[in-house]
């Protein structure tokens, strides 16, 4: 393990605890161990890695593409850097069994993971019961090692546009239910932004709720107001560093200074 079993369980209560319902857990999303050591300087108590951030910096497109070996070899790299508790976007465990997937998490120094509920692949969503089955052997397996791995489990249903609109949010909060029943210590409707369907699913999610922090977002107090107990931001602070980089060697391919301060 890259740290003692007692060190782990601490950082898993540690980023358990974090999790307070309209005093949100903010997680700006890393992808190395440079990032990291930004989010922890910048004074966030959590690293969180973001899949999508990780395989684009590893040249891999999001969505399993990634070999596990190089992911979890990122996600160890980024642990290593830090002195803080690191949770991982693993998207649905690289084909793992549960047992396995743990056994890779807690090598890495990992007490955490979002785990989705649809083919990284293909789109295509996973029945309910599915997933609460895989939460659930995760759960067992992580008590197994005696460490209690801090699950995060991500709802599709409004990324991948699946059924009813007008039954969606009403199926997010059965999954929601069933997940926590399963094991889950938050859940994480990925792509939700409808006020009215936030407050509807936290209200009866019956357990801690992670928002994302989207561009057209008000603000942190915002999703803090509508009962967020974790906000993560995803791969967005990876594409604007990207994206200030692109700028920087644009500027520079046409002759200007690429140190200059960005126009108004």
């Amino acid at each position: 393990m890259t740290e003692t079993p007692s060190t782990l369980v601490e950082r898993a209560d540690a980023l358990r605890a974090l999790h307070k319902t309209g005093d949100p857990l903010v997680l700006p999303n890393a992808w190395d161990a440079g990032s990291a050591r930004a989010v922890v300087a910048a004074g966030f108590p959590v690293v969180a890695t973001s899949s999508a951030a990780v395989a684009d910096s590893l040249g891999y497109a999001d969505g399993e593409d990634t070999p596990a070996d190089e992911m979890f070899a990122a996600v160890a790299r980024i642990v290593r850097a830090v002195p803080v508790p690191v949770t991982a976007d693993l998207e649905r465990g690289y084909g793992l069994s549960p047992t396995e997937l743990v056994e890779r998490m807690l090598a890495a120094g990992v007490v955490g993971c979002n785990l989705e509920d649809s083919d990284p692949r293909t789109g295509a969503l996973y029945d309910a019961e599915e997933q609460a089955e895989l939460l659930a052997a995760v759960r067992a397996a992580a008590g197994a090692a005696g460490v209690p791995l801090v699950l995060n489990a991500r709802i599709d249903l409004y990324l991948r546009g699946a059924g009813d609109p007008a039954h969606r949010t009403a199926d997010a909060v059965r999954r929601a239910r069933r997940y926590r029943e399963a094991g889950a210590d938050c859940v994480y409707p990925i792509a939700l932004a409808d006020p009215g369907q936030i407050a509807e699913l936290v209200a009866g999610a019956e357990a801690p709720v992670n928002l994302g922090f989207k561009p057209g977002v008000s603000s942190l107090a915002e999703l803090a107001r509508l009962g967020a107990a974790r906000v993560s931001f995803g791969p967005g602070p990876y594409h604007v560093s990207k994206g200030r980089t692109v700028a920087l060697l644009d500027a520079l391919r046409a002759g200007g200074n690429p140190y200059a301060p960005p126009s108004a």
